[in-house]
């Protein structure tokens, strides 16, 4: 049997701990599903992506808005606060 050393951050690892404990598990045989997942299927077996805010065609509309700006072509206008999401108090 052979032992893997590897560093994470410690939220990440208290958060998956506490997840996996929910459903039975430690994170020795979670990570071991999931070694054993990547060698049966030769892939990482859950979807990857980017974040869609650095996508091609989000960054070329915020390069146009930036160049609207620059030249003065941009009509900016004045508004209430927007809250972020799970800030409901903050907009009022």
């Amino acid at each position: 049997m052979a032992q893997v050393n590897f560093r994470i951050d410690d939220e990440v690892k208290e958060s998956a701990e506490r997840a996996l404990k929910a459903m039975g598990l430690n994170m020795s045989t979670a990570i071991t599903m999931f070694l054993t997942k990547v060698g049966r299927e030769q892939r990482i077996p859950f979807e990857i992506t980017a974040d869609p805010f650095y996508s091609e065609s989000n960054m070329r509309f915020l390069e146009k808005i930036i160049d609207d700006i620059e030249s003065s072509r941009a009509k900016l206008t004045e508004h209430e606060p927007i809250a972020a999401d799970g800030d409901e108090d903050f907009a009022r």
